[in-house]
């Protein structure tokens, strides 16, 4: 699937770039597009291998973009890699630096406070969305559903850290159960 030419390239720029100006809450808000993109209509890898790139870019520590960054690496190598994370990061930085001056200098208007109340509803669709999309690509059996929805009433009604649940997933999948 690597192909370093000039055309993936600019491909992987083109999508993460325009990409990026639609990730409201980063990376992980635009997993669906991203798993979209990356899957079914670039084939640049497989549901498995998608669910796998996840796994590892949530698992490792710095920001979320890092899936960008591995799916760059899957496409075209390590120069992919850095023109997906850049191509993921520029333009939104470059958005973010207008937006907040722009909101700075408009402290009496309310357009800013109207502008983050409609952000909050939309991030929760993206992320839940996200989930979603993650679910239906790793969880293959009715174990593997049951695991999910447990793990996820977990998160929501206690306070334990999703560590010990990532690691109870983990032992699950060693075991064989899933």
């Amino acid at each position: 699937m690597s192909d370093h030419g000039f055309g993936s390239l600019f491909t992987l720029a083109w999508t993460f770039g325009l990409m990026s100006l639609f990730a409201v809450g980063g990376a992980n808000a635009a997993i669906p597009e991203i798993h979209r993109i990356a899957v079914d209509l670039r084939h640049w890898m497989t549901d498995t291998q998608f669910a796998d790139i996840f796994a590892i870019s949530q698992l490792s520590p710095g920001p979320n973009v890092l899936i960008v960054t591995l799916i760059g690496y899957q496409v075209a190598g390590i120069v992919g890699a850095l023109v997906a994370t850049l191509a993921m990061c520029g333009p939104t930085a470059v958005l973010a630096y207008y937006v907040s001056r722009f909101l700075t200098r408009s402290n009496q208007s309310p357009w800013p406070a109207i502008i983050q109340a409609a952000l909050v509803p939309l991030s929760i669709g993206l992320m839940s969305a996200s989930g979603l999309i993650l679910m239906l690509t790793s969880d293959r059996s009715w174990i593997a559903v049951l695991i999910t929805a447990v793990a996820a009433v977990l998160a929501y009604a206690t306070r334990l850290h999703p560590l010990w649940m990532l690691l109870a997933g983990g032992c699950l999948g060693f075991a064989g159960v899933v």
